[in-house]
């Protein structure tokens, strides 16, 4: 006679629950950390990469590999570190879980019940002894069908709990394993919940940005907000966000909600947060592309394929339209952008016959409004495609680099009537005719050249946009360098392109205050020794001295490009001032000459060039303020005067390019003193303009060319003085040849500017 039986589902064995061994890896508890862990291994070869004193091939090659070589042990050992926690979590769990079977299984036979096996992915439950067969005189408990029932269901459920915890563990070691096709994610979980719960979000919040427009109410709206802003840098949360949602899908949604002919239930009630909405988006999705995974590698294919289709209805924005503004935040994948940079700019061709016309098709007002920042309506995708580039270097450098046009296209671009080829920098700064925007008080937007600026800003430093904390050194590779080249050019060629533009001027302050090795190289007479007085760790722009005098004086004609280049260029000179009184014989005219013959040589002609980049700088502003009146000048010194932030990160500007390629003992030294010498003497430009009356006030009447003058002496005899002190060599009289020095400058720029300047001379008076 059978008892009564019960079946239950399952996924897998009951064997499976029961850790087949103990694994040779062993998690470090706080008496077992190793001696040197590679997190902390991985600084140290990155800090003693960046101390070495690099030269030739390794400038080039080395300190790039052994860079990205000490990222990639942080990530592997971060991702190392977030699997053994994972794991660590499932194996006590499913211990945990073992524990709980057999202490039920031990409860059903107190009740005769016991669970076979079926080997078919189910368990049955069934006596543990029949009665029939029970040996003569044993007692066999009794049971009802609810113990059977309640047994089954005890049993069960605990199978379920720790099939759970191991299909959600497999689940996230493969999406994590899957972000990098080579090399690590470095994703970071602190256990397994951590990672499972923010792929369960990912798919909650997916399936309220599915929901039908009309559906989506102010409460979805909420919590796709919050989620995605909490959210937005989890690689595992990001990656099954964008791949659940897809590429289509994603453009549906925000085009969608923001069609004013779509019926939303979110109406009005949240429409002053979907610029909030629009930015954790994209740094959302920017996250998600970091992936390899084949989702996301089919994502980023499939949504640059769309970006020349149509969204939503038939009249309805295009894909890049779209697209570009979810783009204006975050750090996206550089191929993908620049699978999705070229596919924008053969599209951009398109539609306006190789660059022949305006591209109207982009100039489409506020239906829809795309862009929720305030700043223009998003319908010119070239706009938020610069604002990603300004975040991703790379990208942007060869983006720019690329050819927009060649010579044997069908276009009218001509240079002494023969046809030319232009590269995108070439078309997009020199040619484009840029749609008409506005804001969202209805005024003129200036944000898309606005927005070019940045990008090339990143494109030629090598780090993201006005964040120079994030050089490497602030070496320059040969296609960056090209590219600063062409800018420099282009200015030279036609001063309109920037004055014109005079918001663009920040950003081209800020590079040039990162290329002043490459100003003073164009500048000095000396070009035999050019290299031991302005080393470059990697390339140099090649520039011509008349083109650096045009650029410099149009940048001085702008308060913030005045701004960024004095700090650079003063941070630089003290770094070169600092090297130099350390390392008396690192420049040599003469080898009869003595230590200190050869330091003044080399002060003397690192004043002189300096006092000739200021002096282009200031004969810039005289002639704006000349031509504007005195209120222009209140410009300039509100310039100066909120300085201070970025002048902190300007002192290290000189010292990596300064340093870098010299050897001796001395040669980590100029570092140690950026805090100090370079911090006083910037700080004094950014503070001395508070002091009225103070014999010290600086760079305070740009009218007044002595003012100019005696502020840049000033600047570098402090420079010197500081130097020499530090030094334990301190040298009277070379601080007053550098002071003298950098007014002879002064002289070589009047000069220089009357030779090449057409029109904007210098003020009367002036010398030279």
């Amino acid at each position: 006679m059978k008892g009564p039986r019960s079946n239950g589902s399952r996924r897998a064995p009951l064997r499976k629950l029961l850790p087949a061994r103990r694994s040779h890896h062993r998690l470090a508890n706080d008496d077992q950390k190793p001696r040197n862990p590679p997190g902390r291994r991985q600084e140290q070869l990155k800090a003693k990469a960046d101390k070495a004193n690099w030269a030739g091939a390794n400038a080039i090659v080395s300190r790039e590999f052994i860079a990205k070589t000490a990222g990639e042990f942080a990530d592997a050992h971060t991702q190392a570190n977030t699997i053994a926690n994972i794991l660590g979590d499932t194996r006590g769990e499913l211990i945990s879980y073992r524990t709980q079977l057999n202490e039920a299984i031990s409860r059903g036979v107190d009740k005769n019940l016991t669970v076979m096996d079926t080997g078919e992915g189910s368990f049955t439950v069934t006596m543990n002894i029949h009665p029939d067969r029970a040996a003569k005189g044993t007692e066999v408990p009794k049971h009802t069908q609810a113990d059977v029932d309640a047994f089954r269901d005890e049993i069960k459920g605990i199978l379920d709990k720790a099939t759970e915890s191991d299909t959600s563990a497999a689940k996230a070691l493969r999406l994590i394993v899957d972000q990098a096709k080579v090399g690590f994610s470095g994703a970071n979980y602190k256990d397994r919940d951590a990672a499972v719960e923010a792929i369960k979000k990912a798919e909650e919040l997916t399936n309220i940005a599915k929901k039908d427009m009309k559906d989506l109410t102010a409460e979805d709206f909420d919590k796709l907000n919050a989620g995605l802003k909490k959210y937005a840098d989890d690689p595992l949360f990001s990656e099954r966000f964008a791949t659940k949602l897809g590429p289509k899908e994603t453009l549906e949604f925000w085009a969608g909600l923001n069609d004013p002919y779509e019926a939303r239930k979110v109406g009005s009630e949240r429409v002053d947060q979907f610029g909030e909405l629009q930015k954790n988006l994209s740094l959302t999705l920017a996250s998600a592309s970091q992936s390899d995974s084949g989702g996301m590698m089919d994502w980023k294919r499939e949504m640059t394929d769309l970006g020349g289709q149509t969204v939503g209805r038939a009249n309805g924005p295009m894909g890049f339209q779209v697209m570009s503004n979810l783009m204006r935040w975050g750090d996206y994948d550089d191929k993908f952008l620049k699978d999705y940079g070229s596919e924008l700019m053969k599209t951009e061709k398109k539609l306006t016959n190789n660059g022949g016309y305006t591209p109207m098709a982009w100039q489409r007002g506020v239906d829809p409004m795309l862009n929720r920042t305030g700043t223009d309506s998003g319908s010119d995708p070239m706009t938020g495609f610069m604002k990603a580039l300004s975040n991703s270097p790379d990208a942007a450098t060869d983006f720019f680099n690329d050819p927009f046009v060649t010579k044997d296209e069908d276009h009218d671009f001509k240079e002494d009537d023969k046809k030319v080829g232009l590269s995108n920098f070439e078309y997009l700064f020199e040619e484009r005719d840029w749609p008409q925007e506005m804001n969202d008080k209805g005024d003129k937007s200036v944000t898309g050249r606005d927005s070019l600026a940045l990008a090339l800003e990143a494109a030629t430093t090598g780090h993201p946009a006005n964040r120079p904390d994030m050089a490497e050194g602030f070496a320059h590779s040969k296609e960056q360098a090209s590219l600063y080249q062409g800018i420099v050019e282009s200015v030279s060629e036609k001063p309109e392109r920037l004055t014109e533009r005079g918001y663009m001027s920040d950003s081209f302050g800020r590079i040039t205050g990162e290329y002043m090795p490459d100003i003073n190289r164009s500048l000095n007479p000396d070009q035999l020794n050019v290299n031991k007085l302005y080393p470059v760790v990697d390339a140099a722009a090649k520039l011509e001295q008349s083109d650096t005098t045009r650029f410099l004086h149009t940048l001085g004609q702008n308060p913030d490009g005045f701004k960024y280049v004095t700090l650079g260029q003063h941070s630089y000179t003290n770094s070169l001032v600092e090297y130099h009184f350390n390392n008396p014989d690192a420049y040599i005219t003469d080898p009869k000459f003595s230590d200190a013959e050869n330091l003044k040589e080399a002060i003397g002609a690192i004043a002189k060039n300096s006092g000739e980049v200021q002096g282009t700088l200031a004969a810039g502003r005289a002639f704006e303020v000349e031509s504007a009146g005195a209120e222009k000048d209140a410009e300039f010194n509100g310039a100066l005067d909120t300085a201070s932030t970025w002048a902190s990160s300007a002192a290290g500007i000189g010292i990596g390019l300064a340093t870098a390629p010299y050897t001796g003992p001395a040669a980590g030294i100029a570092g140690d003193l950026a805090g100090t010498a370079t911090d006083e003497i910037l700080g004094s430009i950014v503070d001395g303009l508070k002091r009225d009356g103070s014999s010290e006030i600086l760079y305070r009447n740009g009218a007044d060319w002595d003012d100019a003058q005696k502020s840049t002496s000033l600047l570098v005899q402090q420079g010197a003085e500081k130097a020499g002190e530090a030094s334990g060599n301190p040298s009277p009289h070379i601080v007053t040849t550098a002071s003298g020095k950098a007014e002879d400058g002064f002289s070589a720029a009047a000069t220089n500017v009357r030779n090449y300047v057409s029109g904007q001379g210098v003020p009367p008076g002036t010398g030279g």
